[in-house]
């Protein structure tokens, strides 16, 4: 039999992460679990991509589909990356003696379990299965959070763990009431449970319970995106806990939690008798941007300032997707697949300074570009980038959505035009201290985590891909590409 008709890319995708997670609990040296934490997600990127030449048939359990192909291979891609820039980032932190080697054994073993969930998030048809993956996610970062163990970590944990878990639970009182709204016309068991299946016959749904589910479905999944005003966890827990950490809440999780939303959605708006999803996500959308923007101001720890750049950035693609539509969904896309790319950069950036600086204070922080030239310098285009100025590839998602609402409702394009402003005027306030004037490094701990070239350009690589990335975006969207978003825009309605 053909290799093309007996190979499952999910096992892969899905195999290879929950087998490493095991597989490193076992592993008594850190340093050797760091490598094969490289290489099992480097074998979970290459499933990933086989996705483009073998699709599975879609189960009641799984299935691929144009949006969550998109998603699977960039969760896979940033998972990589970050595998590798947390390899030298924790040799660092181990060698400054801020975290133990039992907890830095687990830390590998759970970013795995990690990648695993949201994985299984993605492919998932079954959307119970999709709540208890995105729950799983909870619970394995907040491991993550709280591996310092300091008091601050702690608290940090248990508040993503609390805030979190009444978000996912009232997320899942909106999946039951999915359920019975579908029953009566997809019968008992899991044909109305999959997603697949429920989304060519919702126009049948009961629409009062459909509308009702929504408004639970918003908050729950809301909570987990991070948006105003569900947002309360989502600062602490970048601000305390790892920096690798850090980058894939900010890149990944948060876009796991919005395609969940958005699967419901498309849901709800097939039945055209229930409440349209539309304007309450716009609503939400326009108070993170707002929020966001004006915290940012107030900010003085460098890791709550690119936390609280997030909440305005899920804002822009929740307001996007409220909007609808193929230009403003396209724009939505790109916005997600750019805000992976560079909020991930941003955060790489931060671990590099806070351990050369020995603070995570931004008073404290003064003239990275004379320093630390290469890294400053980085981390100036990096905040430009994530501020939207050309010709990164932030810039041309938030003017096509800013274009596509002036299309639609020209006045709804002021108040995101102004939190955008607003929001640019804070990063480059400051970035200005930051990055320029006289440098300030705290003596003695730089040298504690010096490392050889080697090491250094594995923890570097993967903040100059995904700056590359995002300029080459900015500049040119290959013609596949373009038609990929423009197909999952229709898709998505």
């Amino acid at each position: 039999m053909p290799l093309a008709l007996t190979f499952d890319p999910l096992l892969l995708i899905l195999g290879v992460p929950l087998g490493g997670a095991l597989l490193l609990v076992l592993i008594p040296s850190w340093q050797v679990a760091a490598w094969l934490n490289i290489l099992i997600s480097a074998a979970t990127l290459g499933g990933a991509l086989s996705l483009f030449v073998v699709r599975p048939e879609a189960t009641p359990l799984f299935f691929i589909d144009d949006f969550n192909i998109y998603l699977v291979v960039l969760t896979a891609f940033v998972g990589f990356t970050t595998s590798a820039y947390s390899a030298a980032y924790i040799g660092r932190e181990s060698r400054a003696k801020r975290v133990s080697p039992r907890h830095l054994r687990f830390y590998h073993a759970m970013y795995q379990a990690f990648l695993f969930t949201m994985l299984l998030a993605l492919t998932a048809n079954n959307i119970g299965v999709l709540w208890v993956a995105v729950e799983a996610a909870t619970l394995t970062t907040v491991l993550m959070v709280s591996l310092y163990r300091t008091r601050e970590a702690i608290e940090a944990a248990w508040k993503y763990f609390i805030l979190c878990s009444v978000g996912i639970g009232l997320a899942l009182f909106g999946t039951i009431l999915v359920y019975l709204a579908a029953e009566p016309v997809m019968g008992d068991g899991t044909a109305a449970l999959a997603w697949s299946l429920m989304i060519t016959r919702a126009g049948g749904f009961q629409p009062e319970l459909i509308s009702l589910a929504f408004v639970f479905l918003l908050v729950g999944y809301g909570t987990k995106v991070g948006l105003a005003p569900l947002h309360a966890w989502l600062p602490d827990a970048h601000a305390e806990g790892p920096t690798p950490i850090s980058a894939i809440l900010s890149g990944l999780l948060l876009n796991v939690a919005l395609y969940a939303l958005l699967r419901f959605k498309m849901l709800i708006a097939a039945n055209t008798h229930a409440l349209q999803p539309g304007p309450l996500m716009i609503g939400m959308g326009c108070s993170s941007i707002f929020v966001a923007a004006f915290m940012l101001y107030r900010r003085g720890d460098i890791k709550r300032l690119f936390a609280y750049s997030s909440v305005e950035h899920m804002g822009v693609m929740t307001f996007a997707f409220g909007m609808g539509g193929t230009v403003a969904n396209f724009a939505g896309l790109l916005h997600m697949t750019m805000h992976s790319l560079v909020k991930s950069a941003i955060f790489f950036a931060v671990g590099l300074i806070t351990q050369s600086a020995g603070t995570k204070r931004i008073a404290e922080i003064r003239g990275l570009t004379v320093s630390q030239p290469f890294l400053g310098w980085s981390f100036v285009i990096a905040v430009l980038a994530i501020a939207g100025l050309p010709p990164m590839g932030i810039f041309m998602s938030e003017f096509l959505v800013v274009s596509s609402t002036f299309a639609q409702t020209p006045l709804l394009a002021a108040p995101v035009i102004i939190g955008l402003i607003v929001g640019f005027g804070a990063l480059i306030l400051r970035l200005q201290g930051m990055a320029f004037g006289e440098p300030s490094v705290l003596a003695g701990y730089g040298e504690t985590v010096r490392q050889s070239g080697f090491k250094r350009a594995v923890g570097m690589a993967p903040l100059v891909a995904h700056l590359a990335l995002a300029l080459v975006a900015g500049i040119y969207l290959p013609d596949p590409l373009v038609a990929w978003f423009q197909a999952v825009a229709k898709l998505l309605g």
